[in-house]
């Protein structure tokens, strides 16, 4: 049987306010997996992926390779586990597209020639090569999230957890897009209202409502599923 790669046992969440976002959820993704999280705003999409790296952290449990998602095994978790944000923006900060791509290699302490190497490896495998010495804060949104995807990608993660990696691209940027996913061997997450981006890019779906798992099984027969999308907010993507 092929390795489960994430596992998440009863997860319950509630933010600050007390809202309730996370509802005994229960999940397992094995290697190798594409796996779409779907369903209407506020569902739990997001609250769920961010346990994925210890941004939230709450009861139940969240094993990655095998590894609970706590304090003492956050820096191998997260050099596992690369997460791409909704707004770039969220995760370019520096002056140069170098700088941004360069922030994690140097921080995982390897030599400088080992940091060039993996920069200009996830340039190239974005599409972006010879972006080095652009500004981030200069370029069209698109080539913000490609960017996005090279900071993680010069990490060497083995999980790919990507929050609406389409949003706000025209049909060409998300073209790209869907060509830069289906072209990544690790396995992937990816939180969407796109189904289309869905449908182009991953086998299985798990439909998220009311902090729940509502329904799990391969992409073509969720989303073939129109009372089933309808009931859960997703009836005008079907």
């Amino acid at each position: 049987m092929v390795e489960a790669i994430i596992k998440i046992e009863n997860l319950n969440f509630r933010y600050p306010d007390g809202q309730k976002a996370l509802d005994g959820v229960n999940l397992v993704v094995r290697r190798g997996e594409s796996v779409a999280l779907i369903g209407p705003n506020g569902a739990g999409k997001s609250t769920i992926i961010l346990h994925l790296n210890g941004i939230l952290r709450s009861n139940g449990a969240v094993r990655i390779m095998g590894q609970m998602v706590a304090e003492k095994n956050l820096k191998l978790i997260r050099s596992k586990v690369g997460l791409i944000f909704q707004n770039p923006e969220d995760q370019l900060f520096s002056p140069t597209v170098f700088d941004d791509i360069a922030f994690g290699p140097i921080n995982m302490g390897l030599p400088e020639p080992e940091v060039l190497r993996l920069v200009k490896k996830a340039l190239k495998e974005v599409g972006m090569s010879g972006y080095e010495n652009r500004s981030p804060h200069h370029l069209s949104w698109g080539e913000k999230k490609r960017i996005a995807f090279a900071t993680v990608l010069a990490m060497s993660p083995e999980i790919m957890v990507a929050d609406e990696p389409s949003s706000n691209l025209d049909p060409r940027a998300k073209g790209s897009i869907i060509k830069l996913l289906n072209e990544l061997p690790m396995t992937k997450i990816i939180a969407s209202h796109d189904l289309d981006l869905i449908q182009s890019v991953c086998g299985r779906a798990v439909i998220i409502d009311g902090g729940k798992v509502v329904a799990d099984g391969p992409v073509y027969e969720i989303l073939a599923n129109t009372s089933l999308l309808k009931s859960h907010g997703l009836a005008s993507a079907a």
